[in-house]
């Protein structure tokens, strides 16, 4: 890390710790809101309003919220190297070791959807708080590659952020020293309760920004700071239901993020990461709003032509939380004979709410392909391993 790059003073110190330096951020005395920053937080305001609303009123949250869910937990994931898809998390969900591929990179997905809910549970009963990211990181981090890095526990040595292999003293950014942790964190703390001081969109985005920077993990970091930003939202009674996942907006934009945050780092530059923020939430509420509105209208569509067959609705919904299915799988769910589930499956084929496909390893299985379209799963499952 170059100290002459950290020259604004007030977003931290540069520490000298011997063979290499460190940086040790604060959080911004003041933001300043120019006229074109006032009219993109109203809109970042509205869409995210309007993607609340829409959560109010569905009529099965968990229709939804499932495969969005799993949606953000890969994207997440893939910000750090994870190459699991969409449909690959959802396959193997449904039969463990079905889809193939790493099983290291589809337990770490799997995981983060864990921690997430994990999160959202515990919202009922704590605030949001160190004891709360601590124990989200406990999941998160469980069983998995980094798994030896302390899950749960806040670092007590020192990490750095750089290209593989960099060392600390040739990486890009080196975060606070682990006598600075405790203190950095407990600011952060403090600024997380901070209530009616700052728009809330800008309180998560410099929330968010912050944590990144004092890195207190030894891995993980990434994910738990963009699962935060669900968590902050819904704490803040901002989102009805966790509908929002800034994660295809920061992969698809991987090195803008990463340049948005390092510059408030090294230049004090918060404008310019609240614009790119705020912009993320505008398209993807946008998004999100628009893609429940597409598998409501599915749902009724696939229902309204099973009308004539009740005993499949119920499978029809649990399509919506995961679109593969066996026979023997639906027997189990719809509790009938192999036979009838047979029959059902084969109505739902010929309607073509199913398509029968090869699994490597499960065997037959069936899928419903525009459920997997709407949410995004046959495109990442299209571009496959090799982005």
């Amino acid at each position: 890390m170059r100290p002459e790059e950290y020259g604004n003073r007030e977003a931290g110190q540069v520490v000298h710790m011997g063979t290499y330096w460190a940086f040790v951020p604060t959080l911004p005395q003041r933001v300043v809101y120019d006229d074109a920053m006032v009219r993109l937080l109203s809109e970042a305001d509205a869409a995210l309003s309007e993607l609340s609303g829409a959560g109010r009123h569905l009529p099965n949250p968990h229709l939804l919220i499932e495969p969005y869910m799993r949606r953000e937990a890969v994207l997440s994931s893939k910000i750090e190297g994870t190459r699991t898809t969409v449909a690959e998390l959802l396959m193997d969900e449904f039969s463990p070791g079905a889809a193939g591929g790493d099983p290291a990179d589809v337990q770490e997905v799997k995981n983060y959807v864990i921690a997430l809910q994990h999160g959202i549970e515990l919202l009922g009963s704590l605030p949001l708080s160190l004891r709360l990211v601590r124990e989200v990181h406990r999941v998160l981090m469980q069983g998995v590659r980094g798994s030896h890095a302390t899950p749960g526990e806040f670092r007590k040595s020192q990490n750095w952020i750089g290209r593989a292999g960099s060392t600390i003293e040739s990486a890009s950014y080196v975060p606070p020293p682990v006598e600075y942790l405790m203190d950095t964190l407990g600011a952060w703390e403090k600024f997380l309760h901070r209530r009616e001081e700052i728009p809330d969109l800008v309180q998560c985005a410099i929330m968010h920004e912050h944590f990144e920077a004092i890195h207190p993990f030894l891995d993980g970091n990434g994910r738990v700071g963009r699962l935060l930003i669900t968590l902050f939202l819904m704490e803040r009674k901002r989102l009805s239901q966790p509908l929002l996942y800034l994660s295809a907006f920061f992969e698809g934009r991987r090195d803008d993020y990463y340049l948005r945050l390092q510059r408030v780092r090294t230049q004090g530059d918060w404008d310019g990461w609240l614009r790119f923020f705020l912009q993320g939430v505008v398209e993807t509420a946008r998004e999100a709003n628009e893609g429940a509105v597409k598998l409501l209208h599915l749902r009724e569509s696939i229902r309204l032509d099973m009308r004539d067959r009740p005993k499949a609705l119920p499978l029809v919904d649990q399509l919506f939380i995961n679109p593969y299915m066996t026979i023997v799988y639906a027997a189990k769910f719809l509790s009938v004979t192999y036979p009838t589930a047979k029959g059902i499956i084969e109505a739902l084929v010929k309607d073509g709410v199913l398509t029968q496909i090869a699994s490597p390893r499960a065997g037959k299985m069936f899928a419903a392909q525009a459920i997997l379209r709407t949410v995004g799963g046959d495109r990442e499952a299209r571009r496959g391993r090799h982005d």
